[in-house]
């Protein structure tokens, strides 16, 4: 069983990461969703930009830390679009986590990353957040690094495809990407 912290995208708190919560929570590991943005919700990007730039990125990476909290070291870091940012800033912090899990986002790998720390990314292809010379730039530190990392693409999919409110929601890639999580998960 995992303990496994998920950080929430530009939009705020929201069902998608509530839902992945009691999604995680049924398969038998212990999850939570921090609420980094104080109760405010934006409804569209833009808004959530917004949110983000007038919260602070600082005020958000403390408000991170803080959830961090009494949970373990070995805490799996995990984040949703903007939430993988999230995780990546606390990742040097947090030598002996488990693993990290970005959703619909690469963020950085610390120089000091363990080698052999499984790392698993699910990105929509193509994904106008994330172009593929960024992903090609990103795997190529992976592999410096040794990092245990995987990197698994869903063509067709929008950006933040497992949430079923938005556009960008495509059932079969969701479906997909969270056996694979529960499975990376199963495995620590």
């Amino acid at each position: 069983m995992a303990t496994v912290i998920l950080f929430h995208s530009v939009y705020g708190l929201r069902p998608l990461e509530l839902d992945a919560v009691e999604r995680l929570q049924a398969a038998g590991h212990k999850a939570f969703a921090p609420d980094l943005y104080d109760g405010w919700v934006a409804n569209s990007i833009d808004e959530g930009f917004e949110l983000k730039d007038e919260i602070g990125w600082p005020t958000i990476c403390e408000r991170a830390e803080w959830a961090m909290a009494g949970l373990p070291p070995s805490t799996v870091l995990a984040g949703f679009s903007m939430g993988a940012a999230v995780a990546a800033s606390l990742w040097p912090k947090r030598p002996q986590t488990a693993g990290v899990l970005y959703l619909h986002s690469v963020a950085q790998i610390p120089e000091d990353a363990r080698k052999g720390l499984p790392v698993q990314v699910h990105l929509a292809d193509p994904d106008p957040f994330e172009p593929a010379e960024i992903v090609a730039q990103w795997r190529s530190a992976a592999e410096r690094s040794q990092i245990a990392a995987d990197v698994f693409t869903y063509p067709g999919a929008g950006h933040l495809y497992t949430d079923a409110s938005l556009p960008d929601y495509d059932a079969k890639a969701a479906d997909l990407t969270w056996s694979r999580v529960i499975r990376f998960l199963d495995t620590l």
